[in-house]
């Protein structure tokens, strides 16, 4: 990570360097932090930033479950995102907003610790690979399920969820994968460790519905948009593991992964082993749209002023 000059933190700018908190901070004894993914794309009108508003009220919806009080409000928090870009003349980069409980009192009972607010950006490739675009990648179906309901809020992208997310992804790793797929408590496809999920056969896009413990995904719901705009059938549903060895095509979406192709589950070749025509048509439309190249008709870009 190539570090930025200023981080935003509870109202004000500060040093990349001075961005810390305390050893004994709730945060580091107990995962207790919500966060977002955002990114800022270089258009051809200048820096824009991603569906900031909806990351944003996801980012306070997340604290809200937690009972995590926010000292700050979304158009606050709105704002400082577009000047934290400014601030540190950037025309492309990846924005991390945090919401923490820091040092206060110790124990599981949060109260007594306040909430700490950093807003930090650095530029940032391709998650998966500049590759992985074009050609797709291989990845498993994880031993280790995701959360069940009623334990930790799936709906909540919070810091102590993505433990389960580092199993997948570790796991993953060291047997050759790119990525792994976690599959809810009954058994069915629910997401990968960091990315929503979308499998097609026969013209037809499968989804898992929120309840298959599944991040209600920004780059999910626009891709869901650009499906239905595009008049490809989308269907939400439960969906086994064996579907993803006769799928057509699959792809992940996410902040990070943005709409990156599957090319092979479990070493089985997803359709002809490359990223599919459904996939492309989507993959184009979606950025098309984020690298400013058509028309933004659903408002989803958020310029940044660069005087």
């Amino acid at each position: 990570m190539t570090p930025t000059e200023k981080i935003w933190h509870n109202g004000r700018f500060i040093a990349w360097d001075e961005a810390n908190i305390h050893v004994l901070s709730h945060v580091v004894s107990y995962g207790s932090s919500v966060f977002e993914g955002v990114r800022c794309y270089d258009t051809q009108r200048g820096p824009a930033i991603f569906r900031l508003k909806e990351h944003t009220r996801r980012l306070l919806d997340s604290a809200k479950i937690y009972r995590m009080p926010v000292p700050f409000s979304l158009d606050e928090l709105v704002q400082a995102q577009i000047e934290l870009v400014r601030v540190n003349r950037l025309r492309s980069c990846y924005i991390r907003p945090i919401l923490l409980r820091g040092y206060g009192t110790m124990g599981v009972m949060p109260a007594g610790n306040p909430t700490e607010v950093f807003l930090a950006c650095w530029e940032w490739g391709k998650y998966l690979g500049e590759e992985a675009m074009t050609q797709g990648v291989d990845v498993c179906v994880s031993s280790w399920n995701r959360m069940a309901p009623n334990t930790l809020p799936a709906l909540a992208k919070a810091g102590g969820n993505y433990l389960n997310s580092q199993l997948i992804r570790m796991q993953a790793d060291l047997d050759g994968y790119a990525e792994g797929i976690a599959l809810d408590r009954d058994g069915y496809v629910s997401e990968g460790s960091g990315e929503n999920i979308f499998v097609i056969r026969d013209g037809r896009i499968h989804t898992p519905p929120l309840a298959a413990s599944v991040l209600p995904g920004i780059t999910r719901d626009s891709v869901l948009t650009l499906a239905r705009e595009a008049g490809v059938p989308v269907v939400e549903m439960n969906i086994p593991r064996e579907m993803l060895y006769i799928a057509d095509e699959i792809f992940f979406t996410g902040t990070a992964a943005e709409v990156t192709p599957i090319r092979s589950v479990d070493r089985i070749p997803v359709g002809s082993g490359r990223r599919g025509p459904v996939t492309e048509r989507l993959q184009k439309a979606f950025f098309d749209i984020v690298e400013g190249r058509v028309e933004d008709r659903f408002g989803w870009l958020t310029p940044v002023p660069t005087a």
